[in-house]
C-alpha cells in the first residue's frame, strides 16, 4: 500500500495483489476531495485516485457558497479555506463595462454584498460566502482528508469496473510505471469530470447537450489596483468589439488573487477547430479587454474548454455513484458548480457510512438519486439560463444587429444622449441589469435545496409557499426536506449556532424544555438503531438558551416538539408536540429514515 509523508500519499506501486477498501473515489476535484474527507470524518476507509499529478492546475471554480461553507465549517477547515480566499466584501462589486480602463455601463453588487441583501446572507448562516480558486482549495481538502486515513494516490488513472453482489473490482493504471492494478472496494464514486469514465461505464442517463459553445482561458500577471481597487469585485464583464464567451457577446475578467493574478475568459466558434493562441495572441487579447495597448503582462497559461448544458436523471447504478460534473455539467454562471459538487459528497458520505456499519438498509443509497438529480437538473438550468439572460443587456444597448465594431461603440454610446431615446435606452439597461441579480444574488437557489425521499419522513406538512422570489431569496423552514435553519443559542459566556450542534457524525434532535421526554429517550434509540442520536434542549437554564428567541420564531413546532436531523443537516423529520411514547415513535421514524426493515 501506499505510504505517507505529513498526511500527502507518495506514488510507489501498491504490493502484488489486489488493494482492499470500502469506498473507491475515482477524481480528486472538490466532489471526490470533499467525498473522502466527509469518509474519513466518520471513520470509513476509503481510497482516492487521480490520473492527474496533483490538484487542480488553474483556478477554474472560485466562487464558493454558504452551503459549501457550511460543509467546510462541518468538517473543521473553515479558517483554513478563509485564510486562502478573498473575503465576501471584496467580492461584490461586478462591473460591466467597454474596457477596464474604459467607461463603466453599470455595476450590481453581487454576492449578498448590497446592504439590502447582506442581512439575508448574514440571517441564513453561521458563515459567508468568498471567493478561493479550485486550485487553492483543492490542495485543502485533499490534505485533510489524507491526514484523517484517505489513502490518496496521484498519477493513478481508472480504467474499468465489474460489481457484483458484494463489491466493485476496479482496474486502475499507475501511470508512473505502466503498470495496471486491481482496486476491491464496496462502493465506487466516480467524481472525474464532465467527460467522466465512470458515468460511461454505468451508462447513467443524460439529458442535454454537451459543447455548446467554445470558450478560452487566459491566466495571467499584472498589477491592476489602481484601476480595481476602489471597486472591488471578482468578476469585469467587458462589453466591446470582438468580445464574445459562449455566444452571450462579452468578454470577461475574473480576478484571481487581488489584485495581481487574473484569468480572462474569451469565447470561440466551436463548430471550427480549435483555436492555438500564443503569447502574442493572448497578451492582444488581455491588452484589449483592459483597455491599455501598452501594458506590460505575463501570460502564465491558456486553456479551451466547451460549454455545457447537460444533467444526469439518474445518479447511481448498483455499488456505482457519480458525482459533481459528471452529473451536472454547465458554465460557470452563478457559481454553482464546484458547491453543488460539494454538497453532493455531503448527501453521499453519510449514506454510504451508514451502510457500510448496518445501521441502515441498502435502500437509503437509492436516495442519493431521489434527492440530488432534481438539484442536478435545477442548477444546469438556472446556468444556462443566467448566461442567456446578458442578451437581455445587448439589446437593451442595442448591438445585437450592430453590423461594424464602430456601428456597436455609437450604439453603446447612444446611452449618453440627451434625448428621450438616450433616455429609453437608459432605463432599458437598468432593467436589463436588474435581471442580472438572478445570477448574482440568487440566494434561494444557493441555499433551498429541498429534498423529498424516503430519508425524509413527511409530518403531513407542505414546504410554506414562498413569500418572495424563492430563486432570489432564501425562506428557512423545518419542514422535513429542509436544511435545517441557523440561528445563534447559547449561554452568557458563548453563542453557537444551531447546525454547529448537529454534527456530520450523528443525527441530532432539537428540542425545548417541556419536550426534555425527547432527549431523555435520545440515547436509547440511538442504542437500539446502533448509533449516535444527539439531543438539544434549548430554553433557559438549558446549556442552550435561545438568546435572541429566534429559534421560537423558526422551529415551526411547539416548544414540546422535535425537530430531527440528518448527517447533513436536513430536517428528516419533526412532531408538533410530545407524543405518548416518544421512544417508540422516535425509534420508528428513525428506522424508517434510515430504510431499517425491523
Amino acid at each position: 500500500m501506499a505510504t505517507f509523508h505529513d498526511g500527502i500519499a507518495d506514488t510507489t506501486l501498491p504490493d502484488a495483489g489486489v488493494v482492499q477498501t470500502d469506498v473507491l473515489i475515482v477524481g480528486s476535484g472538490p466532489a471526490g476531495a470533499s467525498a473522502a474527507l466527509a469518509l474519513s470524518t466518520l471513520g470509513v476507509p476509503n481510497m482516492m485516485i487521480t490520473k492527474y499529478r496533483w490538484t487542480a492546475n488553474t483556478p477554474r471554480a472560485h466562487i464558493t457558497n454558504q452551503r459549501a461553507m457550511e460543509f467546510f465549517r462541518d468538517m473543521g477547515i473553515e479558517d483554513q479555506v478563509k485564510a486562502e480566499s478573498t473575503p465576501h466584501e471584496m467580492i461584490g462589486d461586478t462591473v460591466f463595462c467597454t474596457s477596464i480602463a474604459g467607461e463603466e455601463i453599470g455595476r450590481i453588487l453581487t454576492w449578498g454584498t448590497h446592504p439590502a441583501r447582506h442581512a439575508d446572507y448574514v440571517q441564513a448562516s453561521p458563515t459567508l460566502n468568498c471567493d478561493i480558486p479550485q486550485n487553492y482549495l483543492e490542495p485543502i481538502l485533499v490534505k485533510n482528508a489524507t491526514q484523517r486515513g484517505t489513502q490518496t494516490r496521484f498519477s493513478s488513472e481508472y480504467l474499468s469496473h465489474t460489481q457484483d453482489a458484494d463489491g466493485v473490482a476496479v482496474e486502475v493504471l499507475d501511470r508512473v510505471s505502466g503498470r495496471p492494478y486491481t482496486v476491491r472496494a464496496k462502493y465506487l464514486i466516480g467524481t472525474d469530470g464532465a467527460r467522466s469514465a465512470v458515468a460511461a461505464d454505468i451508462d447513467l442517463p443524460m439529458e442535454g447537450a454537451m459543447d455548446i459553445a467554445g470558450s478560452m482561458n487566459i491566466t495571467f500577471t499584472a498589477d491592476l489596483e489602481q484601476l480595481v481597487g476602489h471597486r472591488p469585485s471578482v468578476l469585469y464583464w467587458v462589453v466591446q468589439p470582438g468580445s464574445n464567451i459562449g455566444g452571450i457577446g462579452a468578454g470577461l475578467v475574473r480576478m484571481v488573487r487581488p489584485w495581481k493574478e487574473w484569468l480572462i475568459v474569451w469565447g470561440y466558434d466551436i463548430s471550427q477547430p480549435a483555436p492555438v493562441v500564443d503569447t502574442a495572441a493572448a497578451t492582444q487579447i488581455v491588452r484589449n479587454l483592459l483597455g491599455m495597448p501598452e501594458l506590460e503582462v505575463t501570460i502564465t497559461g491558456t486553456s479551451i474548454w466547451g460549454n455545457n448544458e447537460m444533467f444526469a436523471t439518474r445518479l447511481q447504478k448498483g455499488r456505482v455513484f457519480c458525482a459533481g460534473d459528471a452529473i451536472h455539467r454547465h458554465p460557470p454562471s452563478n457559481g454553482l458548480g464546484s458547491n453543488t459538487s460539494v454538497q453532493d459528497a455531503y448527501n453521499l458520505a453519510w449514506k454510504l457510512a451508514a451502510v457500510i456499519r448496518g445501521q441502515a438498509g441498502e435502500q437509503l443509497l437509492e436516495t442519493y438519486t431521489s434527492e440530488r438529480a432534481p438539484v442536478a437538473r435545477q442548477i444546469v438550468t438556472r446556468a444556462n439560463k443566467s448566461g442567456r439572460e446578458f442578451g437581455a443587456l445587448f439589446e437593451a444597448l442595442g448591438i445585437t444587429t450592430a453590423k461594424t465594431a464602430e456601428e456597436m461603440i455609437e450604439r453603446i454610446d447612444e446611452r449618453k444622449a440627451n434625448t428621450p431615446a438616450g433616455a429609453r435606452k437608459r432605463e432599458a439597461v437598468q432593467a436589463a441589469m436588474d435581471l442580472k441579480n438572478y445570477e448574482f444574488n440568487a440566494h434561494g437557489v444557493e441555499m433551498g435545496q429541498f429534498y423529498t425521499s424516503s430519508a425524509v419522513l413527511s409530518d403531513g406538512s407542505v414546504k410554506p409557499a414562498p413569500a418572495r422570489d424563492a430563486e432570489l431569496y432564501y425562506e428557512a423552514s423545518t419542514v422535513p426536506g429542509s436544511p435545517l435553519p441557523h440561528v445563534w443559542v447559547g449561554d452568557s459566556r458563548e453563542k453557537v449556532s444551531t447546525l454547529d450542534l448537529a454534527p456530520s457524525t450523528q443525527f441530532t434532535l432539537f428540542t425545548g424544555i417541556t419536550g426534555s421526554a425527547w432527549a431523555d429517550v435520545a440515547p436509547r434509540v440511538g442504542a437500539r438503531l446502533g448509533l449516535t442520536l444527539g439531543a438539544v434542549v434549548i430554553g433557559p437554564g438549558q446549556r442552550y438558551s435561545d438568546l435572541y428567541f429566534d429559534w421560537a420564531r423558526v422551529r415551526e413546532v411547539a416548544e414540546d416538539g422535535m425537530v430531527l436531523v440528518r448527517p447533513d443537516k436536513i430536517v428528516a423529520w419533526r412532531s408538533q408536540h410530545l407524543v405518548d411514547d416518544p421512544e417508540e415513535q422516535l425509534h420508528r421514524a428513525l428506522a424508517s429514515i434510515l430504510s431499517r426493515t425491523e
